[in-house]
């Protein structure tokens, strides 16, 4: 028996702990460092990590414990409270992309960028385009001071929503990857799904409360272990029984655990086993299973193109959404930018494809790309649109006099204290 596995994972735990770090510092996500580990680490350049056989299956284990908190952490209750704008701007900012990216990757396939690729593939790729990451978002609209306004709140509802629509669409185009689908059993399947997913979740539920009824809040570490063969279970339901990703399976046991009196302290249980072990080796066997061809013009302009269609889709199918509901041209335009970031679901369909057979492994270097320059250009962007408004706003109320004078108050102070430090520094030399 060889024990080589422990050496990669201790260098896949230490190298994506020091690149989240400094990723984190750029006010970028963790998951950057993560991937870009895998990458130095990986085949596509040093060499010193390869797939195997337990990475591999210790990485679907990782995805479906994210998919499994990230379920924990969308309650029920606050989709339906989440109204007609949020729900408006993510259906929107799902069927826009999704039909963009398509259109996208039948052009590419039309000029040989993604030779041989299917309507199948282009559909993937659109759906890979569907997801939103907001984690950067709220933290620029917390510096910015935006979080709680009516955009910052539209945004953070409409992210929640976007997720649970964009999983939605990932068993749909799932669904239709076997050989010889009939579209009408695809869809009978996915609607037992869902129906055995809300019978599942209501007896789960009810032998929850009658469990912590019983126990009278003794033994609370059997909730977790409880939690977690549930989400084990539906997830290889998903798979065998109904042609579902198990991921898929393992979000809809998180939503039935999050409507659990449980949940949070089952949620807390989870999040170290994922943060110190099961996410870093997922996203870092991301980046190890990632080849990087050699650069060459198509390559980049592809890349650069699929990373246009990323950015334009939400801020139009977003924007559109915002609009619908009342919002101002400027409002829109601020809705849609925050919507733009792509984050951890874009990489795990894209990984599911992947693994399907779907997506070609050309796809995956461009795909990688558009995540990492989304993570970098959304809070350059979002500063943009807000800073512009207030100025906007400064003008608009008769301050812009006041502003200008402001600015030259600081120009004047920095001149003080940049004579001051030269005759201090000519004071020493005299000495």
């Amino acid at each position: 028996m060889s024990y080589h596995y422990l050496l990669d994972l201790a260098l896949i735990l230490l190298s994506t702990k020091i690149l989240g770090m400094v990723t984190r510092k750029f006010q970028m996500p963790q998951v950057v460092g993560a991937l870009l580990a895998g990458l130095i680490l990986g085949p596509a350049m040093l060499n010193i990590l390869t797939e195997t056989t337990f990475l591999s299956q210790l990485s679907e284990l990782g995805v479906i414990v994210i998919l499994f908190t990230a379920g924990m952490g969308t309650s029920l209750r606050d989709l339906k409270d989440a109204g007609k704008s949020g729900f408006l701007v993510a259906l929107c900012g799902v069927l826009v992309p999704l039909a963009m990216g398509t259109a996208f990757g039948y052009f590419a396939g039309k000029v040989g960028w993604l030779p041989g690729a299917t309507l199948l593939e282009d559909v993937f790729l659109g759906t890979i385009l569907t997801a939103t990451s907001v984690s950067i978002t709220v933290e620029t609209l917390k510096e910015l001071g935006r979080l709680d306004t009516k955009v910052g709140s539209t945004i953070l509802a409409a992210a929640l929503i976007d997720d649970v629509l964009g999983l939605i669409a990932l068993t749909i185009v799932t669904s239709l990857a076997g050989e010889g689908v009939n579209l009408l059993m695809v869809l009978v399947k996915i609607v037992l799904f869902f129906a055995f997913t809300v019978a599942v979740g209501f007896a789960a539920v009810r032998f929850f409360r009658w469990m912590i009824g019983r126990a009278s809040g003794k033994n609370l570490r059997r909730y977790p272990v409880l939690a977690f063969v549930l989400c084990l279970l539906m997830a290889y339901c998903a798979e065998e029984f109904f042609g579902v990703a198990d991921i898929i399976g393992a979000f809809a046991a998180g939503l039935v655990v999050a409507s659990t009196p449980k949940a949070k302290y089952i949620e807390s249980k989870f999040e170290p086993v994922s943060y110190l072990l099961l996410t870093p080796v997922f996203f870092a066997g991301i980046g190890i299973k990632a080849e990087l061809p050699e650069l060459n013009g198509s390559l980049v302009l592809f890349s650069l193109l699929l990373l246009a269609v990323a950015i334009l889709s939400k801020l139009i199918g977003c924007g559109l959404g915002a609009k619908l509901c009342g919002f101002s041209g400027r409002e829109c335009v601020q809705v849609g930018t925050g919507m733009a970031c792509r984050g951890e679901v874009a990489l795990i369909v894209a990984n599911r494809g992947l693994a399907m057979g779907v997506l070609g492994q050309e796809v995956m270097t461009p795909v990688i790309i558009t995540v990492v320059a989304c993570a970098v250009l959304t809070p350059v962007l979002l500063k943009l649109v807000f800073r512009k408004e207030t100025v906007t706003q400064l003008q608009e109320s008769g301050l812009a006099d006041r502003y200008r004078e402001v600015e030259q108050l600081d120009i004047l102070s920095a001149d003080l204290l940049e004579k001051n430090r030269q005759m201090m520094q000519d004071g020493n030399k005299k000495k």
